[in-house]
């Protein structure tokens, strides 16, 4: 009867009733005015019970969540435009996970090491996010590439004063690769991913192969000298050789040497922090002339000290927590010294194969 009045074949009608055929918006609001039930409720009743269906036919692909992990976590879409992953131009490439494959060294999508059942390759002190691995693999990938004079100790130890006159020019900056590569430490720079926060890398090919990677993602004299000579410390004291030393927001807190900050990065902190500005000058400086530096006081610390005055401005800012002041001196840097060294960004993209 209700087939008839509803104005529909019976079969159609009894389809309905034994969930064969789907309640349409039009067939609930017909029912709405014959009998009165709600259609709001007739239509979510048939979504919870397709819905119901579909879970008991579901079955889940094996290799699902771990396309979810790789590509949700891993900056894709950035390593190739970076022109890391060789030959792939898009997301839809089909070459996508073999390039992935070649970019992280393995055989196999599975075992990349992202991944939370895959072996953890690439020994990190403390955790390392996909983005940051992903920029790690592409400073070993320069590194690697690499030549470099045989290293020793005492040869980094001695480059340290050349490294120390250069402060006193922001030009004189593109002089360190070159003094770097010449004590035998592999430099490379790597233009930061988004979200990475990186600032710099230690870690070794081998026993006798130092690297030191940094990004410039700050540039600026102070964040450069302050970055590069921490990283050299690590080298000196022969951090990264266990474990890769993964410098990750080395700034305001992370940059001091308060109990919070691990001992590795300390004693890095505090040589980098005393080759820029000796530390018994600088907390003497700041006592005789705190609250108010003025530019005549900064150039004139400056050029007692022979640096330039961004470095003390920098160090002043760190020290005073006043990270708005001083920024005029703060001179950038990154287009010196990048022309000649290894790098990889800013539009560039470094020859390597991969």
């Amino acid at each position: 009867m209700l087939a008839k009045i509803l104005g529909m074949p019976e079969s159609t009608f009894s389809n309905i009733m034994n969930g064969r055929k789907a309640i349409s918006t039009d067939l609930a609001l017909r029912l709405r005015a014959i009998l009165g039930i709600d259609p709001d409720e007739l239509l979510q009743l048939q979504t919870e019970y397709e819905l119901a269906k579909a879970q008991l036919e579901f079955r889940l692909e094996p290799d699902l969540s771990r396309r979810a992990t790789i590509f949700g976590d891993l900056p894709i879409t950035d390593m190739i435009s970076r022109g890391w992953l060789k030959d792939v131009t898009d997301l839809r490439d089909e070459k996508l996970e073999s390039a992935l494959c070649r970019f992280f060294g393995e055989e196999s999508i599975d075992d990349i090491e992202i991944l939370p059942h895959a072996a953890k390759k690439t020994n990190v002190h403390g955790d390392a996010t996909p983005t940051q691995l992903a920029w790690l693999y592409r400073v070993k990938q320069l590194a690697l590439d690499l030549p470099a004079a045989k290293f020793s100790e005492n040869a980094l130890l001695s480059v340290i004063p050349k490294l120390k006159s250069l402060l006193v020019s922001p030009d004189a900056a593109r002089k360190v690769p070159k003094i770097l590569m010449e004590s035998g430490v592999r430099y490379v720079i790597v233009e930061s991913l988004p979200s990475a926060k990186i600032d710099g890398v230690c870690f070794w090919i081998d026993e006798k192969k130092p690297v030191i990677g940094m990004s410039l993602r700050y540039d600026r004299i102070d964040n450069f000298w302050f970055v590069l000579r921490h990283e050299i410390e690590h080298v000196l004291r022969g951090h990264g050789k266990n474990a890769v030393m993964l410098d990750i927001e080395l700034e305001k807190e992370r940059a001091g040497t308060g109990q919070s900050v691990a001992e590795e990065e300390r004693v890095a902190n505090e040589a980098a922090s005393d080759f820029c500005v000796p530390r018994n000058k600088l907390e003497n400086f700041i006592a005789r002339k705190s609250p108010v530096f003025s530019e005549r006081d900064i150039r004139g610390f400056a050029a007692t000290l022979q640096i330039h005055p961004g470095i003390i401005a920098g160090q002043l800012q760190h020290e005073t927590g006043r990270y708005d002041l001083f920024r005029n001196h703060l001179v950038k840097i990154r287009s010196i010294v990048t022309p000649n060294a290894f790098i990889d960004g800013w539009g560039d993209v470094a020859p390597v194969e991969i």
